[in-house]
């Protein structure tokens, strides 16, 4: 414990920033040179879920448990992504720490993940409205509630429908940061983490070499500098991050096909669709961009499922125990094996062998009902003629209030052309980690290390003696 006023931090998490896009960034370009700025390791999966908690508990997947942004729930025979309750990481949270050493330590979460349930003082999240009739609608969570209001009369609803989906794209990253804004100004807190994902969007739509993810990057430049100019008025230490970095991947990978053709893999069939039936199946796996936990229910089916695997095009790794161990990924909720695709590869989610028996939620953006991750999510269907027809039925049939389906996303994966999840092959392609404080960097920094370098920045120098980070 410190008689010391604690530094305030403004933590900025630019998804899917790396060096080499800091060059089309010039208001985070000049931040970086005028302050300091080192190579980031990441973890295995590099992914969101998993890399939030790493920097937030000092602890690898092995430890905390986040071992992707989703997997399978055995407990309950379910396959479940994008939870949201901050107990399923496990181990010493960034605040609890930075509470030991500064009692009264406020802290602000913006659109981190698992940001429900957790101890901080002010939270944002989204998190839609859904109605008893099926109706989706854009709204966010927040605590306190008062905060609600407060925000949506500042800045309007949360732009749900342009933070994931086909219309994802720069209004969401925009609401994020004013919202951002505003906390700092009204409330004060010690320490805001903001979650800014615009890259994610065009890096996986089009490659992180093609011009349109590069307009990307300045135009989230440009959100990007009054919150700067705001923090630095408000007297804040900034530091800006990323969890990974997005690389040209452009071949799917149907790793549940292959599970299902070796007679491994089940579905049941209900209404003329195919279902997953992960309690049923002798193994199968939860894809996961370029890493996918693959669950095998008895042991005498590991050495099947590995040669069911074994040639599988754009299948780089097939971890097994001590494999996992090896890569910090050793934990309970871990698949008995773990995939590695190729780095020009990417794992689908698609189980079914005919399109036309595919569930209905396949085309929907539907990100808690696929038991996998699925980025052809950002796409119209490039192979319907009709889809914008059936986009715009549906979006005047939503805004009468009337239930609707908004079945445009196809289920041909081709036009992903980026990816991430496996460990960069260079730092170049890897997360970056700026800081505004000169000096205030080591050569690089691993995962593992980003909640100690808070701890010390919020200490200015001094780092708590009961931080077990």
């Amino acid at each position: 414990m410190t008689d010391r006023t604690p530094t305030p931090l403004l933590v900025l998490d630019v998804v899917g920033l790396t060096p080499a896009l800091l060059a089309h960034m010039p208001r985070l370009g000049a931040f970086a040179r005028a302050g300091s700025a080192a190579p980031l390791g990441t973890v295995l999966p590099a992914v969101t879920c998993s890399a939030q908690a790493t920097f937030l508990t000092g602890a690898t997947p092995a430890e905390h448990g986040v071992v992707g942004n989703g997997w399978y729930f055995r407990e309950l025979g379910e396959v479940l992504l994008w939870r949201q309750h901050n107990a399923l990481v496990q181990g010493d949270k960034l605040w609890d720490a930075a509470r030991r050493a500064h009692p009264g330590y406020t802290v602000a979460n913006i659109c981190w993940w698992y940001a429900m349930g957790a101890d901080t003082d002010l939270t944002v999240t989204p998190r839609p409205v859904y109605r008893a009739d099926g109706r989706k609608e854009p709204d966010c969570y927040t605590r306190p509630p008062a905060l609600h209001d407060e925000l949506v009369e500042l800045l309007g609803p949360f732009p749900l429908f342009q933070y994931w989906g086909p219309g994802a794209g720069l209004a969401s990253s925009r609401w994020i940061a004013e919202a951002t804004a505003h906390v700092l100004r009204a409330h004060g807190p010690d320490l805001t983490l903001c979650y800014l994902p615009h890259l994610d969007y065009d890096l996986q739509r089009f490659g992180p070499e093609d011009p349109r993810a590069h307009r990307a990057a300045a135009e989230l430049d440009q959100v990007i500098a009054p919150l700067l100019a705001e923090a630095e008025r408000l007297g804040r230490t900034v530091v800006v991050l990323s969890e990974y970095g997005i690389t040209k991947a452009t071949r799917p990978v149907d790793i549940n096909r292959a599970l299902r053709r070796a007679g491994l893999l089940e579905v049941h069939t209900q209404a003329g669709m195919e279902y997953l039936d992960p309690t049923a199946s002798r193994a199968f796996a939860v894809a996961d961009h370029q890493i996918a936990h693959v669950y095998v229910r008895r042991a005498e089916d590991l050495a099947a499922t590995r040669a069911a695997l074994a040639d599988l095009p754009g299948l780089d790794l097939l971890l097994d125990e001590a494999g996992k161990k090896e890569h910090g990924l050793d934990h309970p909720r871990s698949g008995e094996l773990v995939a590695v695709a190729a780095p020009d590869a990417w794992f689908t989610y698609y189980y079914w062998l005919d399109d036309a028996l595919a569930p209905d939620f396949a085309q929907l953006v539907e990100i808690h009902r696929k038991p996998g991750y699925d980025p052809a999510e950002l796409f119209l269907d490039p192979a319907d003629p009709y889809v914008r027809v059936k986009a715009a039925t549906a979006v005047a049939r939503k805004k009468l209030g009337l239930r609707y389906r908004m079945a445009v996303v196809p289920l041909d994966p081709a036009p992903v052309r980026g990816s991430h999840g496996r460990l960069p092959e260079r730092d170049e392609d890897g997360p970056v980690i700026l800081c505004s404080t000169p000096g205030a960097l080591p050569e690089r920094v691993a995962a593992t290390e980003v909640k100690a370098l808070l701890l010390r920045l919020a200490a200015a120098g001094e780092l708590p003696e009961d931080d077990n980070s």
